[in-house]
């Protein structure tokens, strides 16, 4: 066996190549090799935690234990904060996301918990990247045997921007797949499919001024499905955005949280998961890490059973939900019923607002429906104002927040707000206002 150290990128693999093996008496010499390709590892600094019997690589995650938390627009001052609660370390903000530093078992917690990343990336390799031909020959050199078998399925999702090489996104994702199949092709005669709705597992391209990052998703997909909606309205709230205005209220269970036109309670869902400790990825099964070649069930299984442990259920009555839709009213019990310690601890019932004869010390928060959900801008306006009217005269001792899709609607419910917070919904600028009522 001869071993050699090769570099690609920023990528330091292990190549073990077998030479001399001719049969059983060469077993002892065999094992000499690997126990000396090991101590080369320990050299560099370099877990030996997977062999191929070809080659050993170390990805560009490994060496640095550093990984990419993609988040929403307007979420990065929470999103920070938020990484840095669950234990990352040198978080780094960039466009759209931020890079950490952390452990395996941090990894496994912030896929776990964080309720406003999207999700986390581990980056395999970054190298300059000027063509197609160097973007395929590069990908040619990830093992993709160590992420997948040729029965699982992939999906790429490519990012190009300022590199005259690759103008089209698509076209770059096309390229790393051939490569990735080519792979399976020269190692196992077949190769995997492509599977954009559901893969077991996903990979991103970004590349950027002509230089280019490989990532495998960790995450299995966007971490905003939490797995509680099973039930929705036109146009729902999503859920990453739901939490942040949930975490900007500091609402902790002190008094009552009511929301008058609750749609499908995805702003109750997630006032209900913060109050009970529950991760935001309980309901979730399938996780990306789990393909990483040195994930760790016993490390995962500890990450999770203490965040689990912390669980608690929801008093009776605290949350408080209803809209005039029935349709939406039954989506909003529906899916809060599917947390556990909820199940009909709460009040939801078809309502207008308009016929609620008072509300008092309890925490408003409200996402009045729009566009979609409502039909016209004149009607969106016509509602936020008696919306507004609503408050001032009805809501004595109450606290409220309110979403907007759009800025200008907000100024419509004619109260100064407190402060004012810009945040985006599914590409849409919209912004939460906080308003004091006495």
């Amino acid at each position: 066996m001869v071993v050699e150290m090769q570099e690609i990128g920023s990528v330091i693999s292990f190549v073990c190549r077998v030479e001399t093996v001719e049969h059983d008496g060469h077993k002892n010499k065999l094992e000499s090799e690997l126990n000396r390709a090991k101590n080369e590892a320990r050299v560099f600094n370099i877990p030996f935690s997977h062999f191929s019997g070809t080659f050993f690589r170390m990805f560009q995650y490994q060496q640095h234990n550093q990984y990419f938390a993609q988040i929403a627009g307007g979420f990065e001052e929470l999103a920070g904060l938020e990484l840095k609660e669950l234990g990352a370390k040198h978080v780094k903000p960039d466009y759209r996301g931020f890079h950490f530093v952390a452990t395996p078992e941090v990894l496994y917690r912030i896929n776990y918990k964080a309720r406003m990343i999207i999700r986390v990336l581990a980056p395999l390799v970054t190298f300059d990247c000027h063509s197609d031909n160097y973007l395929y020959q590069t990908a040619m050199k990830i093992d993709w045997t160590q992420f997948m078998s040729v029965q699982q399925t992939f999906a790429i999702n490519a990012v190009t921007s300022n590199t005259p090489g690759l103008t089209h996104s698509q076209y770059a994702a096309l390229k790393v797949k051939d490569a990735i199949c080519d792979v399976f092709r020269n190692q196992c005669g077949e190769r995997p499919s492509v599977d954009a709705k559901d893969p077991d597992i996903g990979i991103h391209l970004y590349v950027r001024s002509n230089r280019a990052t490989i990532s495998i998703d960790t995450s299995g997909g966007s971490l905003h499905k939490r797995g509680y909606r099973t039930a929705r309205v036109d146009a729902p709230m999503a859920e990453t955005l739901a939490a942040a205005i949930v975490r900007l209220s500091q609402w902790k269970g002190e008094r009552p949280l009511v929301d008058p036109l609750s749609g499908s309670g995805t702003l109750l869902c997630e006032a209900a998961m913060r109050y009970c400790y529950m991760p935001a990825g309980y309901l979730r099964t399938g996780w990306g890490f789990k393909h990483l070649p040195d994930y760790d069930s016993k490390v995962w299984m500890k990450a999770k059973n203490e965040a689990d442990g912390f669980m608690r259920n929801l008093p009776a009555d605290l949350l408080i939900a209803s809209d005039i839709d029935p349709v939406a009213a039954r989506a909003t019990r529906r899916n809060l019923n599917r947390l556990p310690g909820c199940k009909n601890q709460f009040e939801c019932f078809p309502r207008d607002f308009r016929k609620i004869e008072k509300l008092e010390d309890v925490t408003i928060v409200t996402n009045p429906p729009y566009g979609l959900r409502l039909g016209n801008r004149e009607d969106a306006e016509q509602l936020l104002k008696e919306l507004g009217d609503f408050l001032k005269q009805r809501c004595t001792g109450c606290t409220a927040y309110v979403y907007a899709g759009d800025r200008k609607l907000l100024k419509k419910v004619g109260l100064k707000p407190e402060w004012k917070v810009d945040l985006n919904n599914g590409g849409l600028e919209g912004v939460l206002g906080k308003y004091e009522l006495y």
